[in-house]
């Protein structure tokens, strides 16, 4: 029995055991099978795409991630080939082995049946049941977050510098996947700080090391930064962020709420209070309770001040892990009949959340189900569109006046995909669009020569321009649509692609490279201002 659990790590009869066992690996199973069947299926997205780019120039890092989500796309198209499958497979297999890290480390501290519980709660878990089907970094980020938790906890109660090791390996991982590693460090040293265990372990050779090579991790990211004058770090820190208080920030818990399905929202709140409330008994409470509270607290202050225009209810998730783990060991420990029906009410709304969530992103290939969202605001754009889009392009790239054109795109996201779809086979130049300096990808275009710049060297050249004007609000369309001709020297349209009722359009244009830039965007006669 661990020091400071009391009396909740007592294993149940074997047969239960067996049972939570069974229970969890059909549901393993099952979910594995579907995520594999919705990653062969759905088309990347935008992001996605880009991810595949930086892939094909492995570098130390790019202008907005470190160097770990190339990687591994690299590595799975290597293994599997070209294609959604081959790009998602590293990530089909780090995004399954978070559950199993979370029984890991749930068996050790609470018991068998305890432990097969917690990873049936982070299957059911939306947030984790669909990680891995996209190739995104915060798949490795989570799972180098769950391996640090696991180090952790066992550094601080054996101190071998085998567990130490572990430890610094698992946030060296963590910082090539993502800037958000440093939650884990500050996680870290409240824990070190805030904490009676904590303070001891100051002394403990082992925690040096640990440091020392998380540090590693840390290379790639200073090599590319001094290199680019440290576009990466200024775009995390300050472009993204306008550092001032933002009143609709506050709805975040309600966010949470809806991606983690209301009941087991307030059931992890729940964990989190009972684990504080015992962290003054030690092990593993205190170091459980810190890397929950810590996490979910700091990221909701951030949230308040930093960047609210992108997708962000996956930020807290490395602070959920070690609730999920403690869970199934506090509901064991609840007392009353109705404590123990709320329970069980949050976890059937748990997988009802996850059928839905999974339902959600099969209307991306389900004939019909994008159309049918279209008419709501759960139209899941960034899935759909953009395959008809690079069909149309291809066909008009294998006809004879087209065939040397130029090929741009109006942003970013547009031309990777259409570079995905293509194979890399053909360069594709992106104009300067508003989104590429949103999510922080302009200098990395620059870095590549795929930027409006790079585009201008090419003088008088034949372009095919493919623009996507439903990327812009409807009521900057018509002044971007106008701008096109200042960039370009458009002659005629050459294809239009309407789709979902106009939620998704497109239009091809013929045109030049100009000589020098016009700055007439306004002149009536624009062939892009009209028709879209």
């Amino acid at each position: 029995m661990n020091d400071g659990i009391g009396n909740v790590n007592a294993d149940a009869a074997p047969w239960l055991a067996r049972r939570s066992r069974t229970a969890f690996w059909i549901a393993w199973v099952a979910l594995s099978a579907v995520r594999l069947a919705l990653a062969a299926t759905i088309a990347p997205f935008g992001d996605e795409a880009w991810y595949w780019q930086e892939s094909r120039a492995l570098d130390w890092a790019y202008s907005d991630l470190p160097p770990a989500t190339a990687w591994l796309i690299r590595a799975g198209e290597t293994i599997a080939g070209h294609g959604v499958l081959g790009m998602r497979l590293p990530f089909l297999v780090l995004g399954a082995l978070v559950p199993l890290m979370v029984v890991r480390v749930a068996r050790r501290t609470f018991g068998e049946r305890a432990g097969w519980r917690a990873g049936l709660a982070a299957l059911g878990m939306p947030l984790l049941a669909t990680l891995g089907i996209f190739a995104l970094p915060d798949v490795p980020l989570t799972l180098a977050s769950a391996l640090a938790l696991d180090a952790c906890e066992r550094a601080a109660h054996t101190r071998r510098l085998r567990d130490w090791s572990a430890l610094g390996c698992a946030l060296a991982f963590a910082w090539l996947c993502h800037y958000r590693a440093a939650m884990l460090l500050v996680a870290g040293l409240v824990f070190l700080c805030a904490t009676p265990r904590g303070r001891s372990l100051w002394r403990a050779p082992g925690l040096w090391l640990a440091l020392a090579l998380s540090c590693v991790g840390l290379v790639p990211i200073l090599v590319f930064n001094l290199a680019h004058d440290w576009s990466a770090v200024r775009f995390q820190l300050l472009e993204r962020n306008p550092w001032r208080f933002q009143p609709d920030a506050l709805v975040q818990p309600v966010e949470q709420a809806l991606v983690c399905t209301p009941l087991f929202y307030l059931l992890l709140l729940w964990a989190a209070w009972r684990s504080v409330r015992r962290a003054r008994c030690g092990r593993p409470w205190d170091l459980f309770a810190v890397c929950a509270v810590t996490p979910i607290v700091l990221y909701f202050v951030l949230g308040c001040f930093a960047d609210d225009t992108r997708f962000r209810v996956h930020w807290p998730l490395q602070g959920y892990l070690p609730l999920l783990v403690a869970l199934p060991a506090l509901a064991e420990d609840a007392l009353g009949q109705r404590a123990h029906l709320a329970i069980r009410s949050a976890y059937a709304m748990l997988a009802l959340g996850t059928v839905v969530a999974f339902a959600y992103l099969a209307t991306a290939v389900v004939p019909g189900g994008a159309m049918a969202l279209a008419r709501v605001k759960a139209f899941p754009e960034h899935f759909v569109g953009w395959p008809d889009a690079a069909l149309e392009t291809r066909a008009l790239l294998d006809t004879p006046a087209f065939a040397d054109d130029v090929l741009v795109a109006d942003n970013f996201m547009l031309a990777a995909e259409l570079d995905f779809a293509l194979d890399g086979r053909r360069k594709v130049y992106s104009l300067d669009h508003p989104l590429n300096t949103k999510h922080g990808r302009a200098p990395q275009l620059a870095a590549w020569r795929r930027d409006e710049a790079a585009l201008h060297a090419l003088a008088g050249a034949p372009v095919l321009l493919v623009a996507e004007p439903t990327t812009r609000r409807e009521r900057e369309r018509a002044a971007w649509m106008q701008g096109l001709c200042a960039r370009i020297d458009v002659r005629a349209e050459a294809a239009k692609l309407d789709l979902y009722g106009g939620r998704k359009r497109y239009r091809w244009y013929s045109g030049t490279v100009p000589r020098e830039t016009s700055g007439d965007e306004n002149r009536a006669e624009c062939t892009a201002a009209t028709g879209w």
